[in-house]
């Protein structure tokens, strides 16, 4: 019974048979869909040195029938890592390249090239074609490739905390986000020494992270001369690969009620390496493997060993706008439904379905995730493109759940609480890196928003001290360091969406708005839009929700919309797109957009408002028409973006200064229109307007040319006012 289970345990003969014969006679649908050598394909690549990775997938050998195989590798992989290895040099021993090489030889070819003229004038001989390399240098040495493994479709992602010890020596597949990435450095894999007695040279392979140098060189002509030769190390003739750390923490989704994440040690070398940074979502496969402690460590840890993984393969869950492939079928479907007039609208109603309302909130969060144009001078001050946006209101009026969407829809999003953030944990702390005990930097959450969103709920709460380290990222977009001899500056391109409530809970109507919102005015010309989300009283409105709220409970959907919402993967395929136009002010816009800007400033010092109007509105009121012309895919920024870029503005400004909008969406806009061009009158003791003051007014407030349009008609049939035949002149009667 014995025998036949010893029997039944492969060689290492038969297992290196078993791997070339799966890399020379597997077969897998190509692109065009027919059959191909996918491996033998891959090997003349390497030969012809235009790939450096061999990728095997575990469903391929699953359907070369090689079940057994590839259970082996799923459970044994860092010892069939080298197996294929060794079979791939096997079986592309003989392929010769079918495309020329480059000319000139890189390291190893020279080094190559020089150890087999010494081993033939060693042995005296003349005909280079008798020596392989192979079998006297170790085969770490020669190769120019590495074998990573993909796992079967089949198997299941796992949290970090699901990984236990049945997992060591096995492929397993794992997600968290990324929070520390250490430099990419150079890892040895095999040290070369000469010897200084003999001549000789010495290979150490070097398995692990640290290694035991060696001094004494025991080749047999030192041995046998009794030398004691010493032996020094050749930085040249050793072989050195990419290497770099990570360390990621599980989702907040798998963290049990009570506990906190836990975090896990990534090993990246090769060509990995690069793919992933502090902030990233990802999803990784590799193998769960022990280590030892060193040191002072070690005597302490006695019988006990640290883990880690040996990465595989790492894949981004939520790519950036530049990473993000889209196929011809979704680019039709954009383009198809990009055509339709109503997409802003479809768009911004597909962020957050199952609330109710906040119509203007959801557009502005829309902007947000498309953003404006960043400008650089030929001098090379940059302004910035991203868009800033406050939500302040009272308690359960959703502002939390829409800053959890967005954080979702954004391929950079994090989430977080004022309370629960110092200034540190917003920008930059300085620590010491474990692998070289030296201090370096680690980003905070606006550098890990970086090309992304940052989205701080409860923003009042913070405390004075940390919200200032917001000011220069909110405008400059950088964070500057000086701190433990470090003297730098991070990027943090990131666009802050912030909520928060008034100062007294909820909004005080006794107060003015300034006293409610108790912010700075530095942060509040920061952002670009500001809501207020009041939690108004009203018989119909009330009952609308309440339907709304009680249907999404009952059937754990949202009811039925004048349109079917568009997917997440749709929004942020549209995103992606609109992200690459790069829309431009035409010169004959910028004397209107000057001209109602002044306009505005005046209106707001004759009004006595307290809000503040600055040139940092005109650069908002910009950059919200650039974002507009962007999901319009267009290079130019039409009237239509800059009027809808103003009524958002107004909309924001008008949820700050007024309190009851019941009071505003029942103002007629011809008598409100009427009585913006009366008031002109008044002031200006004219009886004679000029058209293009009156419509600078008129957008000023809010209202587009149709209104103003309407009302100028229905006035003049009324024998209120006359318009001259060249519509530049308005005459009161």
């Amino acid at each position: 019974m014995a025998a036949a289970r010893a029997t039944s345990v492969p060689t290492y003969t038969q297992d290196i048979e078993r791997c070339v014969k799966f890399l020379q006679e597997a077969q897998a649908p190509a692109s065009d869909g027919k059959l191909e050598f996918k491996y033998l394909h891959q090997m003349q690549e390497i030969v012809n040195r235009e790939r450096h990775v061999l990728e095997i997938h575990l469903d391929d050998l699953l359907d070369f029938g090689e079940q057994d195989l590839a259970h082996q590798v799923s459970s044994n992989t860092k010892r069939y890592t080298k197996l294929f290895a060794d079979a791939c040099d096997k079986a592309s021993k003989d392929m010769t390249p079918t495309v020329d090489l480059p000319r000139q030889r890189d390291v190893l070819e020279t080094y190559i090239h020089q150890r087999i003229a010494l081993v033939q004038s060693h042995a005296g001989q003349d005909e280079p074609a008798t020596v392989d390399p192979r079998a006297t240098y170790p085969s770490d040495l020669l190769r120019r490739f590495e074998v990573v493994f993909h796992p079967s479709v089949e198997q299941k992602v796992q949290s970090i905390r699901h990984i236990d010890a049945q997992d060591i020596g096995s492929l397993v597949k794992i997600e968290g986000i990324v929070t520390r990435a250490t430099a990419v450095k150079p890892l040895m894999t095999v040290a070369t020494y000469a010897c200084d007695a003999c001549g000789s040279e010495v290979y150490q392979e070097v398995k692990g992270n640290t290694f035991m140098p060696l001094f004494m060189c025991q080749t047999q002509a030192c041995v046998a001369n009794k030398r004691k030769g010493r032996l020094s190390l050749q930085t040249r003739g050793s072989k050195f690969v990419k290497f770099q750390e990570l360390r990621i923490q599980e989702l907040a989704k798998h963290v049990p009620t009570g506990h906190i994440p836990r975090s896990m040690t990534i090993q990246v070398s090769g060509e990995a390496t690069r793919s992933a940074a502090p902030g990233d979502e990802v999803t990784i496969t590799g193998i769960f493997l022990p280590v030892p402690y060193t040191g002072y460590r070690a005597i302490r840890a006695g019988l006990l060993s640290d883990t880690y993984l040996e990465a595989q393969t790492i894949e981004k869950r939520k790519k950036t706008h530049a990473e993000r492939s889209i196929t011809e079928a979704e680019r039709q479907e954009i383009e198809t439904q990009s055509r339709y007039a109503d997409i802003y609208d479809k768009l911004a109603a597909s962020i957050a379905p199952e609330i109710y309302g906040h119509d203007d909130v959801k557009k502005a969060l829309l902007l947000v995730l498309v953003g404006g144009v960043d400008r650089k001078m030929a001098d090379g001050m940059k302004i910035r493109g991203d868009i800033n946006v406050c939500l302040m209101g009272d308690p359960g009026v959703a502002k939390s759940q829409l800053l959890k969407k967005v954080a979702d829809l954004a391929p950079r999003g994090i989430y977080t609480t004022g309370r629960g953030s110092s200034g540190v944990g917003l920008t930059a702390a300085v620590t010491r890196d474990p692998l070289t005990n030296e201090l370096v930097l680690e980003g905070g959450a606006l550098v890990l928003a970086d090309m992304g969103v940052c989205c701080i709920d409860e923003f009042d709460k913070m405390d004075e001290g940390d919200r200032t380290a917001i000011h220069e990222v909110m405008e400059q977009q950088t964070i500057s360091i000086a701190k433990a001899g470090i003297q730098t500056s991070l990027n943090a391109r990131a666009a802050i969406l912030a909520a928060a409530n008034p100062l007294y809970g909820r909004y005080n109507t006794r107060k003015t708005p300034t006293q409610n919102i108790n912010l700075p005015a530095a942060l509040l010309s920061r952002f670009d839009l500001m809501f207020l989300l009041l939690d108004r009283p009203s018989y119909e409105a009330d009952l609308r929700l309440a339907q709304h709220i009680t249907y999404v409970h009952a059937n754990n959907d949202f009811p039925d919309l004048e349109f079917e919402p568009l997917s997440k993967d749709f929004v942020r395929n549209y995103v992606s797109l609109a992200k690459s136009f790069q829309p431009y002010i035409s010169p004959a816009l910028t004397d209107h957009i000057t001209g109602v800007y002044a306009k505005i400033r005046e209106e707001q010092h004759a009004s006595g408002d307290d809000t503040h109007i600055t040139a940092r509105t005109l650069l908002a009121i910009l950059r919200i028409a650039s974002s507009l012309a962007r999901l319009r895919f267009s290079d130019e920024v039409a009237m239509e973006d800059f009027e809808e870029a103003l009524r958002l503005m107004h909309a924001s400004k008008a949820s700050v200064t007024e309190i009851q909008a019941e009071k505003k969406q029942r103002t007629n806009p011809i008598a409100a229109i009427y009585k913006i061009v009366k008031d002109m009158r008044t002031r200006s003791g004219l009886d004679e307007l000029r058209m293009g003051d009156i419509e600078s007014a008129v957008i000023a407030k809010g209202f587009n040319n149709a209104q103003l349009t309407a009302c100028l008609t229905e006035y003049e049939d009324l024998n209120v006012w006359m318009i001259s035949e060249d519509k530049s002149r308005v005459q009161f009667v």
